[in-house]
């Protein structure tokens, strides 16, 4: 019980006693002796009410003020960050798509002002009709709005390309990030959209890879040929080449067969890229491709003062997938780390079946709900990648910083490749990685079980 309330009721208490009493006091009659006592008594219960209330109402008054302002103070602070976003298009909307934010973003890229556009126009009047209608096919609803929202509806965000119209009918790609809008409540009520430009950066990528496929396919011809007639000659069979001469054809040899991977994995971005690569589906056994991986780099980790290892268990460790796309894969890992391992160095291959939880864990044994996969992992005690820079290891041509400073040969498409096949596989690629200290790579794919 409250303060105020315990002492309205001692001053009900008391006013009904006074009351009660009254006619025995006084002497007189008891409704002249009640009334005597009891008007007062019940003026000053009144009174007290009322204080009480009113002082209930300014403070509830003063804090529905405190929050309005605050409230008020928020709003203000979010529309000036969003108006402070110049590159980027804002645009937020109700759940049946009417715009209700349009920053100076979105003004400058699609030509109209925000009053001609705010609880007037829909999304879906900015995106190309053709565009939502294919995506609304593939949904089999006609709503366009829901074809634009379903993917960040159905995991709370979505991160794709889609082509705006602007006002002067101009198609740009931009890149929209989707996301949910919430009301003061958490209550779902409607969705955010923020783009960004993207059409000049699409279109150079375009031309870098139709040059990188035309440069890689005029490249092959001339290459196939060098390679032709230098086996003719070093298959000379009546000895006419001095061990000189077959020395530098065979340095040619091994050159040219060097620009002929370079050739054949320049033409693998070029597919991937292009949407045009495919696999070889098949049982494969990865204990095979992980000893033919150790076998290939014998030589040259030999020459380079680093020891390659295998571990992996008797029997089979079978996948389903593309037996020389997984070769390839491993070929790279394998390559990579023997690479950029110093002399004295160590390469260790290990494979093991497990099973993967939803959660993404690994575990060595069988647990209900938990899929099959197989896990390879390549490590090595080399020079490291740094922190900042594995975000951007899969990206086509980039090099470690590290790999710079020592002058390890390269041109940044063998991640790429692994990443682009483990992906095609259904798989994932993941690296841990300390500067100085070494770096693991490791590629988990679905297993096959009997």
């Amino acid at each position: 019980m409250t303060a105020v309330a315990a002492v309205l009721l001692a001053a009900g208490a008391l006013g009904t006693a006074l009351a009660t009493a009254a006619p025995t006091v006084l002497g007189g009659t008891p409704v002249q002796g009640a009334a005597l006592l009891l008007v007062p008594a019940v003026a000053g219960l009144t009174g007290l009410v009322v204080s009480q209330l009113a002082a209930r109402g300014r403070s509830r008054a003063e804090e529905l003020d405190v929050a309005a302002r605050m409230l008020s103070a928020r709003a203000r602070t979010m529309t000036s960050v969003i108006d402070a976003v110049t590159e980027q298009s804002i645009i937020g909307t109700d759940l049946d798509g009417k715009v209700r934010v349009w920053n100076p973003g979105a003004e400058k890229m699609l030509g109209l002002p925000r009053a001609d556009v705010v609880r007037t126009r829909s999304i879906v009047d900015f995106h190309l009709p053709d565009e939502l209608d294919s995506a609304a096919a593939e949904h089999g609803s006609p709503d366009r709005l829901a074809a634009l929202v379903h993917a960040a509806q159905q995991h709370g965000s979505d991160v794709r390309d889609w082509t705006y119209v602007a006002a002067d009918g101009r198609q740009l790609t931009a890149s929209v990030a989707i996301t949910p809008r919430t009301d003061d409540d958490g209550l779902h009520a409607g969705w955010n959209f923020v783009g960004t430009d993207m059409t000049e950066a699409r279109a150079n990528e375009r031309l870098k890879d139709q040059f990188v496929s035309l440069i890689s396919h005029e490249l092959r011809t001339p290459l196939s040929s060098i390679l032709g007639y230098l086996e003719l000659v070093l298959d000379d069979e009546e000895g006419t080449l001095s061990g000189e001469q077959r020395q530098f054809l065979g340095t040619v040899e091994r050159n040219a067969h060097r620009l002929e991977r370079l050739v054949g994995d320049l033409l693998f971005t070029a597919q991937v890229e292009a949407g045009r690569f495919t696999l070889q589906p098949g049982d494969v056994d990865l204990a095979d491709v992980v000893r033919a991986a150790e076998e290939t780099a014998r030589v040259t980790a030999a020459s380079a003062g680093v020891t390659v290892t295998v571990d992996v268990p008797e029997g089979e460790v079978v996948v389903p997938g593309d037996a020389v796309r997984l070769g390839q894969a491993c070929d790279n890992l394998v390559s990579n780390a023997v690479k950029f391992t110093p002399y004295g160095g160590r390469v260790t291959l290990s494979l093991r079946a497990g099973w993967r939880l939803p959660d993404g864990t690994v575990t060595d044994g069988a647990v209900p709900g938990a899929e099959p996969v197989a896990r390879l992992a390549v490590s090595d005690t080399g020079v490291g990648i740094p922190a900042g820079e594995q975000g951007d290891l899969f990206t086509r041509f980039f090099r470690a910083s590290t790999a710079r400073r020592n002058a390890v040969p390269g041109v940044g498409l063998g991640l790429t490749i692994t990443k682009a096949i483990t992906t095609a596989h259904n798989g994932t690629l993941d690296v841990v990685s300390a500067e100085g200290r070494g770096t693991t790579f490791t590629l988990t794919l679905p297993r096959t079980t009997s």
